[in-house]
């Protein structure tokens, strides 16, 4: 009776949040440390949906605006391969960071594909961090770094999830439920498409004096137009 009181009086006071216009959702969940977390959008943790008559519409990403993962596999690679990463550990970490979607925004202010917090990005150089290439670009660097201070993926993304500090205080990966449960699905999305993935062929052309020679390569060449084989 108690919970479902404190249910009643979580969706009366988030209904008074929003204009009345129509029906939506808000997502709720606990944080690490306990504090109750309010959302118009999914949580990357175990949610509880309240339904707020009156309240701008929620689409989920794939519903409003459909995303072409495809269009972003350039830009993983190349920022993989310049930061020396598993092109499915940044597949992967996108993912479950953004659903592969640019302009998503957290409820404590991560931006863009990879999620960048504001400070994090100023310090990594990334001025736009809803542009692709920019938030890749920081993103990788970022996971880069993290690797090169704790010395294992598993390490990393716990610093990535929870913070360094985090990370350096419990001498491992902290005791959080969101951060274990972090590092175990990206770990697993990352595994997966290693053993799933099958190599990809680049077929491009290089123009020498009258000549034009194929190249097949398994990376993306840095300019100029090309085609995938495989």
């Amino acid at each position: 009776m108690a919970s479902t009181l404190r249910s009643l009086l979580l969706a009366s006071l988030v209904t008074g949040l929003f204009p009345a216009t129509s029906a939506a959702q808000i997502f709720t969940a606990r944080d690490a440390h306990g504090t109750t977390v309010l959302s118009d959008s999914p949580l990357d943790r175990t949610t509880r949906v309240f339904n707020v008559p009156g309240a701008p519409s929620y689409r989920a990403t794939t519903e409003a605006v459909p995303i072409n993962v495809e269009m972003f596999e350039d830009l993983v690679r190349a920022h993989s391969q310049r930061q020396s990463l598993r092109p499915e550990l940044v597949r992967a970490v996108i993912q479950v960071e953004s659903g592969f979607n640019p302009t998503a925004t957290s409820p404590k202010g991560a931006m863009g594909l990879m999620q960048l917090m504001p400070q994090t990005a100023r310090d990594l150089g990334v001025t736009n961090a809803y542009d692709p290439d920019e938030n890749i670009r920081g993103g990788t660097k970022y996971l880069r770094q993290l690797i090169d201070k704790f010395g294992s993926e598993q390490l990393a993304l716990a610093a990535y999830n929870a913070g360094p500090g985090a990370v350096d205080r419990y001498d491992g990966i902290p005791p959080y439920r969101e951060t274990k449960e972090y590092v175990r699905k990206v770990g697993s999305k990352a595994n997966a498409r290693t053993a799933q993935s099958k190599p990809v062929v680049y077929k491009w052309f290089e123009i020498r004096g009258d000549r034009i020679l194929p190249h097949l390569t398994q990376d993306p060449p840095r300019s100029g137009p090309y085609e995938v084989v495989r």
